[in-house]
């Protein structure tokens, strides 16, 4: 039986004694019972407080809302946000703090906040002198590689470190490697989880998915956000105000019949597509009509999410009406040179050539993650 990090606490409860403790957490940080993480460091160790990353402690915040630090009446504990002002902890927020723990569900992807707030708080706990401790849990997409590593030119929240779109290591492996590689060398103690086969399919653990954010509602579209993510830098929809996100994309000016055509005739592995007319609720394109498809996953073991999302991609900014946004403010990069890395995309660099970028970047992330690995 799988146990995460949390369920080994006892354990490891003599790195705690005599310490206060701060935690970095959402809904998904739990045991394998479904008890809070934050409930169970409240009864075994001196809590003293809690950290907010984006869409809040509760996991009720939409992506990009500011959060506001609050007390929390249940813990009886001030949570602080780190996805507001600032995004990395302050000395202020962490007085008092001699241990911060992280636990959270991560979805294995770069562009994925939850690691930077990670990686900021390790950053933090370096300049003071706090141990950093990381209860660690699956890798939902495993430990396959793909993609571009990061130009630093495009360093942003969904990018900071050189590492590709989809990594292939746990939370708690990915944190060595910032530790590490990466130069922040902070006092850093992974809890690994016991009993946990990186290669094996996520649902063979029989623990339940809990959404990380609000518009991953599933294990599948975990998988298909690999592939979709890309469309928050241009005016298509990704599904957002939809009851499938990521996995619906769309816009008023796309044909869906033709669309679909042209997706099924690239005859991509591991999916399947329909024609799909949606109206989102809010976010892009609210209240009008959009025409897309909707991507069903089939077999994740032969679906590469990246190439297939860039092959996809490369039909329909074809449409007469697509552009891609401009960015937040002057002078900034657009929001699909942060999402991609790099300029190749917008620049409409032929897929072969990013391909064969990609080989390199992935053969050479490969050979550096080895060194982390926990689990075999």
């Amino acid at each position: 039986m799988l146990k995460l990090g949390i369920d080994r606490i006892d354990s490891y409860i003599d790195l705690f004694k005599g310490k206060n403790v701060g935690l970095i957490t959402n809904p998904t940080g739990v045991d394998s019972n479904l008890k809070l993480t934050s409930e169970i460091l409240k009864e075994k160790v001196n809590l003293v407080s809690l950290y907010a990353p984006e869409h809040g402690i509760r996991g009720d915040q939409e992506a990009g809302a500011h959060i506001e630090s609050y007390f929390d009446q249940k813990l009886q504990l001030t949570v602080h946000s780190l996805y507001g002002k600032n995004k990395k902890p302050s000395s202020e927020i962490l007085e008092g703090v001699d241990i911060l723990c992280y636990d959270m569900q991560d979805v294995g992807l770069r562009f994925y906040t939850y690691i930077y707030t990670m990686a900021y708080a390790m950053i933090a706990a370096k300049e003071n002198n706090i141990k950093f401790v990381v209860f660690d849990r699956p890798n939902p997409l495993g430990r396959d590689v793909e993609g571009n590593l990061l130009d630093l030119n495009y360093r942003s929240f969904v990018g900071y470190y050189s590492i590709p779109q989809r990594y292939g290591l746990t939370v708690g492996e990915l944190a060595m490697l910032f530790n590490e590689a990466f130069e922040i060398n902070c006092d850093l103690v992974v809890i690994p989880m016991e009993n946990y086969d990186p290669k094996a399919d996520y649902k063979t653990y029989n623990l339940p998915w809990l959404s990380p954010s609000p518009n991953l509602p599933t294990i599948d579209s975990a998988f298909v956000y690999a592939a979709t993510c890309y469309y928050e830098g241009t005016n298509v929809s990704e599904g957002r105000g939809t009851t499938r996100p990521f996995q619906l994309i769309g816009a008023p000016f796309i044909d869906a019949d033709d669309l679909c055509e042209k997706v099924r005739a690239l005859n991509l592995d591991g999916i399947k597509v329909r024609p799909i007319h949606f109206t989102p609720s809010f976010s892009k394109h609210q209240g009008q009509t959009c025409h897309g498809i909707e991507i069903f996953l089939t077999d994740k073991t032969k679906f590469s999410p990246v190439r297939s999302g860039y092959q996809i991609f490369n039909i329909i900014r074809t449409y007469e009406g697509f552009e891609f946004l401009k960015p937040f403010k002057e002078g900034a990069n657009p929001m699909i040179n942060l999402l991609t890395g790099g300029e190749d995309v917008k620049n409409g660099t032929p897929l072969d050539e990013i391909f064969k970028q990609f080989e390199k970047d992935e053969n050479t992330f490969r050979e550096l993650k080895k060194r982390y690995h926990l689990y075999e």
